[in-house]
């Protein structure tokens, strides 16, 4: 309920971009999809930008248009993946596009996620 008021909030006085910092973060899986899919309707209905930081590979895909992929420190952009999965309107109808893995595995890649390190 905190999150919708916020954003409630953010609404009320008519920004051109949002920008929401891991918004989703301190929620359980079911109550954040929900969130998620209210972020997304608003967006469309209200016809906002909203540049969103997150380290949750899915969310960025069923929320975004585009994906900018970030370095390790010192933070450059690295990537820019354009999401071509269409109804960013419904980020449910997108988690269950075939494309997501593929897009996750992308973002893995670039990430270095569950590459080993080597010892030093």
């Amino acid at each position: 309920m905190r999150q919708r008021a916020a954003l409630a909030r953010t609404l009320a006085v008519d920004p051109a971009v949002l920008l929401m910092d891991e918004p989703f973060s301190a929620l359980d899986a079911q109550t954040k999809m929900v969130l998620q899919q209210d972020l997304a309707e608003t967006l469309a209905a209200e016809r906002k930008t909203a540049l969103l930081i997150t380290h949750d590979l899915v969310e960025s895909i069923a929320l975004s248009d585009r994906v900018y992929v970030m370095s390790e420190r010192p933070g450059t952009i690295i990537e820019e993946i354009v999401i071509e999965i269409p109804g960013r309107e419904d980020p449910m109808r997108r988690r269950r596009d075939p494309r997501v893995g593929a897009y996750v595995a992308e973002l893995m890649s670039l990430l270095h996620v569950g590459e080993r390190k080597e010892a030093a």
